[in-house]
């Protein structure tokens, strides 16, 4: 939900609960999107979440390269080029 272009460009998602997802999975999505910087959680009647969140600045943006994780714009990470 949170990938699809349309929620991309908004920066905004409705997500909710699948009837496969346990009380602990969801607990802990929750949790976890609760920590995270940036990020505004509204709680509907119905259980869904709405996420908001802004758009990332050069500053935010990590890049994942498997075992190592590097921010953009470190010294020691920028290309010889």
């Amino acid at each position: 939900m949170i990938n699809s272009p349309v929620a991309q460009l908004g920066r905004k998602v409705l997500i909710h609960r699948l009837d496969t997802d346990s009380d602990q999975d969801w607990g802990a999505i929750m949790e976890l999107l609760a920590e995270t910087g940036g990020l505004d959680m509204t709680f509907c009647d119905d259980g869904s979440v709405i996420l908001q969140w802004d758009l990332p600045t050069d500053d935010d943006r990590v890049i994942d390269r498997g075992e190592d994780v590097a921010v953009v714009g470190m010294e020691e990470d920028e290309a010889p080029f």
